[in-house]
């Protein structure tokens, strides 16, 4: 999608689509209140031109809600489309990122290929206050991942996408200011679409092999160092556990290693980022139900949300230091697989009796974080479709969080703040680690049904040891089930932006 930004004044901005957004600044209360829709900017042209549709009541402003004028009096558009973003107090800049997400969504099955989307005002009657900054970016970041389609190998799919983004600034703004914060929104959106590509392919089209030739692509053209491995590597390192889950499987494991080292920094932390690639899961011999086994091509998000975060990292250039390690196999049952009982010995020299092998992200997991710690990493963070138990707890709405360090969780909890992903901090006790204990070993790969994401995080844990360390389970969050307005059914791309932030945060 060409992307552009317009400084002129929205009335004479000739483009097939012009797209406001609205808020509710209602305040009156009872059955008879009225919504009260104010538009989002001070041009008087485009207040004239829907000032009859939102004096109706009929159009709430509500969030994501649209209605569309064609010929617009006064305006050079063909089209005024108007967008809510809801409620005054809910009109955050996250809003604006679904909202301009909501208007390209809109877009793309009218055969409109051409799109201008004007940045909100802090207009005086609206009470929304947005920085211009953060909303210049949501709207590149919403625009694109608005844009995108999981269609990809339809034989008569037809390209709507929309071709042509502008960007209408409002006069007196920092323009070079809002140059940039967009310019960083379509490079963030561009990765989380990325990632979201990787994450719905087919596990016959996207072997362990072939992400790790993905991810070397990936790495040329954005600057970043790669390493790419397999079997023999994992047998030199004595990586046990990984090994353990793609022994049944007659496509290699790949050991995908990425390295972002910016000019000038040679002291400080360096940054592991663990991605779980499992490019498909049957369970192994403790084999999943055949309902639903489909979807199993995206238990490697999490390793897809690490290779999109290095992508905006090595184009953003932080001045931090950050390794990306991501751990692909197949988790097959063939006559070499592995069985429940048996005992393997991870990377770390830590013995792990399988109880069940579907429970065969935490062993990939585990030499990766080991790895990360052998490579130089002072803190950590792995991303991972892990337990269907945090989908049960949390549903579809909130990602899992665990940390073994409250100051590391704190600049995660701060990067929430600007990538508007959702996740909640669970606990971690010497008590649930009792629970993964083994007879014959020193640690079962399950704890049992009872608090199984927590029994998963701790397994991790007792790898990450005192390094800081964050893991996330996306498993709720990982694939979208319906469509959105502002978003489609399919691969969500979840994490890369909140793991970019993080990293950001510790930039010198």
């Amino acid at each position: 999608m060409r992307t552009e930004i317009s400084f002129s004044p929205l009335a004479q901005i000739q483009t097939e689509l012009l797209a406001v957004f609205a808020t509710d600044t209602q305040t009156a209360k009872g059955p008879d209140a009225k919504p009260q829709p104010v538009l989002l900017t001070s041009d008087e042209k485009v207040r004239s031109a829907a000032a009859a549709v939102l004096s109706t009541g009929e159009y709430k402003a509500g969030a994501n809600e649209t209605i569309l004028l064609h010929s617009p009096t006064g305006l050079s558009a063909k089209r005024l489309l108007i967008v809510g973003l809801g409620k005054k107090a809910k009109a955050t800049v996250h809003a604006v990122r679904n909202a301009a997400g909501t208007a390209v969504r809109y877009t793309k099955p009218r055969a409109i290929r051409e799109l201008t989307i004007a940045l909100p005002e802090n207009v005086a009657d609206s009470g929304v206050s947005l920085a211009a900054e953060t909303s210049a970016r949501a709207v590149a970041e919403g625009s694109f991942l608005g844009n995108f389609d999981a269609d990809t190998y339809r034989t008569e799919r037809k390209d709507i996408s929309v071709q042509s983004l502008t960007v209408a600034i409002p006069a007196g703004a920092d323009q070079n200011a809002l140059k940039t914060a967009f310019n960083e929104g379509v490079i963030v959106g561009e990765s989380q679409n990325f990632t979201r590509t990787l994450v719905n392919e087919p596990g016959n089209k996207l072997t362990p092999t072939v992400l790790g030739q993905r991810a070397a692509e990936m790495a040329k053209e954005v600057g970043l160092k790669s390493e790419i491995y397999s079997t023999d590597k994992l047998h030199e390192l004595k990586m046990g556990a990984f090994w353990s889950v793609s022994q049944g499987s007659a496509e290699p494991p790949a050991l995908i290693v990425l390295k972002y080292e910016p000019e000038g920094v040679k002291d400080g932390p360096v940054l592991g980022l663990v991605g779980k690639g499992i490019t498909f899961d049957t369970g192994g011999i403790s084999i999943k139900p055949a309902d639903n086994m489909e979807k199993m091509k995206y238990d490697m998000a999490g390793g897809a949300a690490m290779l999109g975060a290095m992508r905006a990292i090595a184009l953003l250039k932080p001045k931090v230091r950050v390794i990306g390690i991501v751990c692909a196999a197949e988790n097959m049952p063939d006559g070499k697989a592995q069985k429940p009982g048996d005992v393997q010995t991870a990377m770390s020299g830590k013995t792990i009796e399988i109880i069940n092998t579907d429970a065969e992200g935490r062993l990939v997991l585990a030499d990766g974080i080991t790895y990360a710690k052998s490579l130089g990493a002072t803190h950590l963070i792995d991303a991972a479709t892990l337990t269907g138990a945090c989908v049960v707890a949390l549903a579809m709405i909130n990602g899992g969080a665990f940390s073994n360090d409250d100051a590391t969780f704190d600049k995660f909890q701060t990067a929430l703040s600007t990538s508007g992903e959702k996740f909640w901090r669970m606990p971690l006790a010497d008590e649930y680690y009792d629970l993964i204990r083994s007879d014959i070993g020193d640690i079962k790969n399950t704890g049992g049904r009872w608090g199984g994401a927590i029994t998963a995080a701790e397994f991790l844990h007792a790898f990450a040891e005192d390094t800081p360390w964050i893991h996330l389970d996306i498993a709720g969050l990982a694939w979208i089930e319906e469509n959105k307005p502002f978003i489609a059914k399919g691969p969500s791309g979840v994490g890369v932006r909140s793991i970019l932030e993080w990293v950001r945060s510790y930039a010198s």
